[in-house]
């Protein structure tokens, strides 16, 4: 089925045509500073091959350590991969490639393995064995973890410390990827980018490589509540867009069941109330105190995300209540002490004690589980361009996210990435080191900076977590208002600018899909068809952008 997007979309493809300052040479450029990029630069580099990492922010900025409960993977007694593939399958409500999925937990092991190698330091019991806990969708306990709740954050340090130490491998911090760059056979033949503040690389610039790599993370910032840092304003799938790769999947957003709810009007990143909590014993609870999850689901706290979060959305329906409550009070203090610092921490700071009170909670943007599209060796339909991570959709999560998985997959398909970079290299197969490229041609009006507030709100009202034909088609209506620049005026090229042009284009395109897909299915919730269709809709959605506008089938 093929369906011209009736979402609104740029009129040209590309957001600017820069004549570099300044141009830099590479055999591999990485944009992206999470464990999926600095996996796949750090292996990379391991067979001698010169690498760049590209980071819009600081090197550890990106939404990795934000992770809390920590990397799924079949290393306790009598777990398998066999069974970590059952759980992934039933989460991702029949959209998942079994391959991928099958790769994903077989290689998963090993690939922890090698990362502890690299520097990680997970918690262990007293004979040295490494801790493992349970969240959603899980049927045992198979999430390693570190220093309690901050998982993500001891990753974040053990690959930045290897990039760091790393003399050979080259970085540029605060820069913004704009556009690819080909060669005159249409393979990639690197990028452009513009870097913000101090440097001798100011200004717009070009890297010239033979592979480009894209891990930039998610698009949380698309909605006004996320538990994603600033920089996730999906980056890597409007570059990807413009570059005429294909992107799949991009109705199914995650929405977190249990984020620490600060109000009616909080926008921005909120702070996450990881599902290892729940998976310690915490409950879910209305204000009477009742556990509305039992008998919803066999697992009930620990059901997948998508249904906890649709739970917690139906009982502040019937209850009218603005948020639910998580119940850890029987935890004790030593055990958030010890087990949940960070979320302890946090949950103070905004004048909560989870030790004596409940913790009201509410769903918010988590986890885009779509993204651009490859196979299994990272590769997109552009030759030479490869995304991993949260960018990417490699068919692994399908309509929903296993919890802990992503991390996991960054891993694994960071380093199947890294390992054909290296053997293309071997045999000839990557494009010839070179600086004959096409570069951008076509001028796209820049947004202002302050439509990605009015971006956020739209989409929060039309796209979130409850959909319906009215919903989004009002969407489309705003998102095609703030598509018409006003008369005689161009927004100065900046950061804000580009990151608000990429935010709408995304916007587009995940509002395109979830209106064309016509069920509920996974984390993609429509009120006006509350049923599965697998006869009609159990396929994947591959969006491209052809001549300005958005193609959806």
């Amino acid at each position: 089925m093929s369906s011209t997007a009736s979402a609104p979309s740029p009129s040209v493809r590309r957001l600017a045509a820069p004549a570099p300052g300044w141009t830099k040479t590479t055999d591999v450029v990485v944009v992206g500073s999470g464990v999926a990029g600095l996996t796949t630069a750090l292996r990379v580099r391991e067979a001698g091959l010169r690498v760049l990492v590209v980071t819009k922010a600081m090197l550890d900025d990106g939404s990795t350590r934000w992770a809390q409960g920590g990397i799924a993977a079949a290393l306790g007694e009598g777990d398998t991969p066999e069974q970590h593939l059952s759980d992934t399958l039933v989460a991702g409500a029949g959209l998942c490639d079994e391959e991928a999925v099958r790769m994903l937990v077989t290689e998963g092991p090993g690939a922890v393995r090698r990362l502890i190698a690299t520097g990680a330091t997970f918690d262990r019991d007293d004979e040295g064995e490494i801790l493992l806990t349970r969240e959603g969708g899980h049927h045992r306990r198979r999430i390693a973890h570190a220093g309690g709740d901050a998982t993500g954050a001891e990753i974040s340090r053990a690959l930045v410390e290897a990039v760091r130490t790393d003399d050979d491998l080259e970085l540029i911090e605060h820069a913004l990827v704009l556009d690819l760059l080909t060669d005159a056979k249409g393979r990639t033949a690197g990028l452009t980018l513009h870097v913000m503040g101090e440097g001798q690389r100011d200004g717009v610039g070009a890297v010239h490589a033979r592979a480009v790599v894209l891990a930039t993370g998610g698009l949380g910032q698309v909605f006004s509540a996320t538990t994603n840092p600033a920089v996730s304003t999906g980056d890597g799938v409007a570059l990807a867009l413009r570059a005429g790769a294909e992107v799949a999947d991009l109705e199914f957003v995650q929405f977190h069941p249990t984020v620490l709810w600060l109000g009616p009007d909080a926008e921005g990143q909120q702070p996450l109330i990881s599902e290892a909590v729940r998976g310690e014993g915490a409950h879910l609870v209305d204000a009477d105190g009742v556990r509305f999850m039992v008998g919803q689901h066999e697992l009930a706290e620990l059901a997948p995300r998508d249904i906890v979060a649709k739970g917690i959305m139906r009982r502040m329906q019937e209850t009218g209540a603005e948020h639910m409550y998580l119940d850890g009070r029987r935890f004790g203090a030593a055990m958030w002490e010890e087990r949940f610092p960070t979320i302890l921490a946090s949950c103070r700071s905004h004048g909560i004690d989870p030790v004596t009170e409940l913790i009201p909670v509410a769903p918010a943007a988590h986890y885009a589980s779509g993204g651009v599209r490859t196979d299994l060796r990272g590769h997109t339909s552009v030759s030479g361009l490869y995304a991993c991570g949260e960018a990417a959709c490699t068919g692994v999560h399908g309509a929903n996210r296993l919890a802990s998985n992503s991390l996991l997959e960054g891993l694994v398909f960071a380093e199947r990435i890294a390992a054909d970079i290296i053997e293309r290299d071997r045999l000839g197969k990557l494009a010839p080191r070179h600086e004959d490229t096409t570069r951008p041609v076509e001028v796209v009006p820049l947004l202002a900076a302050e439509a990605r507030a009015e971006i956020q709100r739209v989409m929060t009202r039309g796209v979130g977590v409850l959909r319906s034909a009215d919903s989004m088609a009002a969407a489309v209506e705003g998102l095609a208002a703030l598509a018409e620049p006003e008369p005689d005026k161009s927004e100065f090229p900046q950061v804000e600018t580009w990151e608000a042009t990429n935010l709408h284009l995304v916007a587009s395109a995940l509002t395109a899909a979830a209106l064309l897909r016509e069920e509920t299915r996974g984390c993609h919730w429509r009120e006006d068809a509350p049923d599965r269709d697998d006869e009609n809709w159990q396929k994947h959605l591959i969006t491209t952008l052809d001549e300005g506008r958005l193609q959806v089938g």
